[in-house]
């Protein structure tokens, strides 16, 4: 329940973001332009890594959630653009049941700061393998298929698999299959992730194929590869995105 609150919370911070923004998305990777200006990215910059603890993204919440120094001072084009939008809590962005741990500058292990992605078609920047044609959410008014109902936005990523702020799915092999895995989601929960959608709502969903859950790495796992015929893969590709032009 605390873990659907997070999402929930997460998502309406996502909205309030773009109700302040004149209905464009945050980004939810980095380097992408839009009218010759960069797009934000809505992490600014943290890059979660499981094999090097001690490495300051995992752990330091001034400075990759709230954007300051630690004496309070601000840095430009760091902290989470959504922070101010969640009420300023540092919670939200963590699955309580994520037990992967950061190692701060006094040597004490701390819980990481992140284990929310959000989905790589909503905000950007897409994916290439999934060839051409298929719908990027860039505004608020985008959501035409498959429907800010069926859209997911935010999701609990494995914490061997998170990194940056998005979550790739392949659209590869739509509508006939599921061809590749990228990232991998989370199970925390008895084998099952917290997903957020576009209209507000979230759901957990639980995993049926053995390949979305294999054991937790100690580092980081192997991603992007092939996963033939995934009804797991499938349902998170129906969630994602379509071809433009489909409805």
């Amino acid at each position: 329940i605390t873990c659907m609150n997070g999402n929930n919370q997460l998502t309406m911070a996502w909205r309030f973001y773009s109700d302040e923004n004149e209905g464009y998305l945050v980004g939810s990777g980095r380097g992408q332009m839009r009218n010759r200006k960069l797009i934000p990215e809505w992490i600014g910059g943290n890059w979660l890594d499981k094999s090097n603890p001690k490495k300051s993204d995992n752990w330091d919440v001034d400075l990759w959630i709230r954007g300051v120094t630690s004496t309070g001072r601000k840095i430009a084009g760091r902290g989470n653009l959504l922070y101010p939008y969640a009420g300023n809590s540092t919670e939200v962005f963590n699955c309580p049941a994520d037990n992967s741990y950061g190692i701060n500058n006094k040597g004490q292990r701390v819980p990481r700061l992140r284990s929310r992605s959000i989905n790589n078609w909503v905000g950007g920047p897409g994916w290439g393998n999934s060839g051409t044609g298929w719908r990027v959410f860039y505004k608020d008014t985008d959501f035409v298929a498959p429907g800010p109902s069926n859209t997911f936005v935010m999701l609990d990523e494995r914490e061997d698999s998170i990194n940056d702020g998005y979550f790739v799915v392949d659209m590869a092999g739509w509508p006939t299959r599921s061809q590749q895995i990228v990232d991998f989601p989370a199970s925390y929960h008895n084998r099952a992730a917290g997903f957020s959608f576009a209209d507000g709502h979230a759901e957990i969903h639980k995993w049926l194929d053995k390949r979305t859950y294999p054991k937790i790495s100690n580092g980081n796992m192997q991603l992007n590869v092939p996963m033939m015929n995934s009804a797991d893969l499938y349902w998170m590709m129906e969630k994602s995105t379509r071809k433009i032009g489909s409805r």
